[in-house]
C-alpha cells in the first residue's frame, strides 16, 4: 500500500483498543441497559416505518383491485416486487411508478377506460399507476384462465412478455403451473414469479380475519 512518502513513520497518540478497554473498564449495568433500550427503539422504529411503508397505498390498491376483479393481495405483492412501494420508481426500459407500468401497457388501460389527456408521466401518480397496472395484471390472469393455476403464467407474462410465455408453454407446461414455472427460460423471471407468489401468500394470510 502506498504510504505517500511517510516511510515507516509511526503515528503518535494511537491507542490499542485493548489498552483503552483496560483503562476504562467494562460498561456498568446501567449503560448496558441504556444501550439495550436504544437498540430496541431502533428496531421498533424500523418495524413501524416498514409497516407504514407497506400500508400507505392500501386504499388505492383495494380500489383498483375491486374495479378490475383482482385479489388485492396479489396487486400489493406486485407493487412490493416492482417498486418496494416507491411511487417515483423508474425502470431501465421506461417502466414507471408503483407497478412499473410501461407506456404501451398503460395505453391499453387508457383505451379501455377512455381516459382523456393521458401522458406517460401520469404513471408516477400512485392512483393512476395502480389503476393501469391492476387493469393490465387482471388481463394477464384472465388470459391463462384455462390453466390449473393462472398465477405463474400471468406473472411471467407481466415480467417477461407474452412472446416468451408462449415459448415456455410446451407439453405439460401449457396448462400445469408448476411445470410451467420449471420451464421458464429466464432465471430472473423464474425468481420474479417465486418472489411475488411468496409475498402474495404472505399478504393474503395477513388479510384474513
Amino acid at each position: 500500500m502506498d504510504t505517500g512518502g511517510l516511510g515507516s513513520v509511526t503515528l503518535l497518540g494511537t491507542c490499542h483498543p485493548v489498552a483503552v478497554a483496560r483503562r476504562t473498564g467494562p460498561l456498568n449495568p446501567s449503560r448496558w441497559i441504556l444501550l439495550a433500550v436504544v437498540l430496541l427503539l431502533d428496531v421498533l422504529l424500523v418495524v413501524v416505518w416498514q409497516h407504514r411503508l407497506e400500508h400507505r397505498f392500501d386504499d388505492l390498491i383495494q380500489t383498483a383491485a375491486r374495479r378490475y376483479g383482482v385479489d388485492p393481495s396479489l396487486v400489493k405483492a406486485v407493487v412490493w416486487q416492482e417498486s418496494r412501494f416507491d411511487p417515483d420508481a423508474r425502470g431501465t426500459v421506461g417502466e414507471l411508478g408503483l407497478m412499473q407500468v410501461t407506456e404501451n401497457a398503460a395505453l391499453e388501460w387508457v383505451s379501455a377506460e377512455r381516459v382523456k389527456g393521458f401522458h406517460k408521466d401520469h404513471l408516477l401518480d400512485p392512483r393512476t399507476n395502480t389503476l393501469a397496472g391492476t387493469f393490465y395484471l387482471g388481463k394477464m390472469v384472465r388470459r391463462y384462465a384455462q390453466t390449473d393455476d393462472p398465477l405463474p403464467f400471468a406473472l411471467a407474462d407481466y415480467n417477461a412478455g407474452r412472446g416468451n410465455v408462449l415459448r415456455w408453454m410446451t407439453g405439460a407446461a401449457r396448462t400445469n403451473g408448476q411445470t410451467f414455472t420449471q420451464t421458464i427460460g429466464f432465471p430472473s423471471t423464474q425468481t420474479y414469479v417465486g418472489s411475488v407468489t411468496s409475498r402474495f401468500r404472505k399478504y393474503r394470510s395477513e388479510a384474513r380475519p
